[in-house]
């Protein structure tokens, strides 16, 4: 190899050794920028010559300027960021849920009814006190209100979460539609290359928008030859190297909510998430809330219409003269537990008290309810036609398919006793609540108008207390349809079953934090820069560049030297 040879070879280590310090630089001055992956220079012998029987290397050449990143750990730690965010969404709805609860203080749903029931006791103690009979319904109905309360700021806060579905939609379409774009941008770039080198700041931009996608749902990556990647999501793909899948909302009805979901705007196909903000948010709202929801529906239908059952077979102080079901759109001739009332009465009967009270007295009328399904079963039209035949009671259905019961006069008075069949409760006469979910519980306004109707006693009108008895114990009354269960256990267990699925929450989304910091630190050991690193190789560069320009200069003395010859 000639001196002009030796010349090259040391220009090749000058060049190599400045981009190499270039790198380094580079690598120093992102060393606390988001998402920056450390880039490494590729340093390979450059291309021999053959000299006579020799072959001679003509030293160092750049191959190429790449990412220190493991793609396998990268793909691990966007599964970890989608699992931490679905939980840590869930974790905050759980939060929030039982903020909204809020046992334990004096304004929780616990204390209204042990205030309701007190009052209760009360009216044992001054049965003839009407003020008493009104403070009791007074905490009726203070107890309804907390109910509906609370199933109001449930449902809106599955309604925040909802809304939140269509933004996550939005930066969904957004963000694969960056990745796209630089999937064409990198495949271009990488492709005209004359070296190896990646488009690394290209590259650290798909890598954070990678990122921020994962937090929206779960997404699998895989890259292709070319450097462009797919993401899956699903079955499905949202990007594939140059082309964008997007997705839109679609709203279908769920309790009362227009509740929002994904699907590929392509295919149709549904987006179905199991990490991400995406998913958290769908099974907060539909699951966490919703589930609350149902259970707390169930706990106020229960209460309404199992109370309803004992208070519907009482008698006031005095009677009633007139009365009209609660419950409407009642089939005339069907069946009555088929006739579309929120609750199903059972083959029984019920008793009409006529009390005249010029000459106070009272008679009594049995009505039957029968059924058994055996084609004889009692309809509205049944009961309508039994208490017309009773002489003092005025009963037709109106048009809009209730019941509506009238006393001839003023002096005649009715009211009902002994009902094993339910349906005075199911019809919603003689009550004291109405309604059947957490969000419509109400007052009967029978009652409500006048809180001398409310139901004391069972041996008749203004006879006794011994109704107010068996409702000042109902929290204790075992409840068949629910397996014996006091209406207090099933509102207990409805606390402890929320208290319960935010402690599991709560842990794993700690489980999901630990998991994503171990992953994170695992990246940053491998792509973070390390400045002391740096500081060394920056020091080896360094000399290996003074060395090589000593050798240039060494070089360049011997081609003086021959030159004066």
């Amino acid at each position: 190899m000639s001196l002009f040879g030796a010349l090259r070879l040391g220009s090749n280590a000058l060049q190599a050794n400045q981009i190499a310090m270039q790198v380094v630089g580079q690598n120093i001055a992102n060393s606390n920028t988001p998402g920056y992956i450390r880039e490494e220079t590729v340093l390979m012998p450059a291309p021999a010559v053959r000299m006579g029987n020799l072959v001679l290397g003509l030293g160092v050449r750049v191959d190429a300027v790449v990412q220190k990143i493991d793609r396998f750990l990268e793909e691990r730690l966007r599964g970890a960021v989608s699992e931490q965010i679905s939980t840590e969404t869930q974790e905050s709805a759980y939060s929030q849920l039982e903020q909204l609860v809020g046992e334990f203080t004096d304004t929780d749903i616990s204390t209204a009814m042990t205030r309701f029931f007190n009052s209760i006791s009360e009216v044992l103690n001054q049965p003839e006190n009407v003020s008493a009979r009104n403070l009791a319904v007074l905490n009726a109905r203070t107890l309804t209100q907390r109910i509906n309360a609370l199933a109001r700021e449930v449902n809106q806060l599955r309604s925040d979460l909802n809304q939140r579905v269509w933004g996550v939609a939005d930066e969904i379409n957004r963000l694969s539609g960056e990745i796209r774009d630089l999937n064409v941008q990198i495949v271009e770039i990488e492709a005209s290359a004359v070296s190896n080198s990646e488009a690394v700041g290209l590259r650290d931009q798909r890598q954070v928008a990678l990122e921020k996608l994962a937090k929206l749902l779960d997404i699998r990556v895989r890259e292709q030859d070319a450097g462009g990647v797919t993401v899956y999501a699903g079955g499905d793909f949202l990007v594939s190297e140059g082309i964008q899948h997007q997705v839109a909302v679609s709203v279908s009805g769920d309790r009362g909510l227009a509740a929002a979901s994904l699907r590929f705007v392509d295919s149709d196909a549904a987006v179905t998430p199991s990490g991400g903000e995406l998913h958290g948010l769908t099974v907060a709202r539909d699951q966490i809330l919703g589930g609350f929801l149902d259970r707390l529906d169930d706990f106020a239908a229960t209460l309404a219409f199992e109370f309803n059952k004992v208070f519907s077979s009482g008698q006031g102080l005095h009677g009633y003269t007139t009365a009209t079901s609660e419950a409407f759109g009642i089939a005339a001739n069907k069946p009555l537990d088929q006739a579309g009332l929120l609750f199903a009465p059972v083959n029984g009967s019920f008793q009409v008290l006529l009390h005249d009270t010029k000459s106070r007295t009272t008679r009594t009328v049995d009505v039957q309810v029968h059924l058994l399904g055996d084609g004889q079963d009692t309809t509205l039209e049944d009961v309508v036609e039994a208490l017309n035949r009773t002489g003092a009671i005025s009963a037709q259905i109106t048009a809009d398919g209730r019941l509506s019961l009238v006393s001839p006069s003023a002096t005649e008075q009715f009211a009902f006793a002994n009902d094993t069949s339910g349906v005075l409760a199911a019809l919603g006469i003689n009550t004291l609540f109405t309604g059947s979910t957490a969000l419509d519980l109400g007052i009967h306004p029978a009652i409500a108008s006048d809180p001398a109707k409310f139901a004391a006693s069972r041996g008749g009108i203004g006879v006794d207390t011994r109704n107010a008895v068996m409702l000042a114990q109902f929290t204790d009354r075992p409840i068949a349809s629910h397996n014996g269960e006091s209406i207090t256990t099933i509102y207990d267990r409805l606390v402890a079953e929320t208290a319960q699925g935010s402690t599991v929450t709560h842990a794993a989304a700690d489980s999901a934090r630990a998991f994503e910091q171990t992953l994170r630190g695992q990246k940053l050991a491998i792509s973070g820069v390390n400045v002391d690193e740096e500081a060394i190789n920056m020091l080896a560069i360094q000399k290996a560049f003074q060395a090589s320009a000593r050798y240039i200069g060494v070089v360049n003395q011997l081609l003086d030297t021959l030159l004066s010859i």
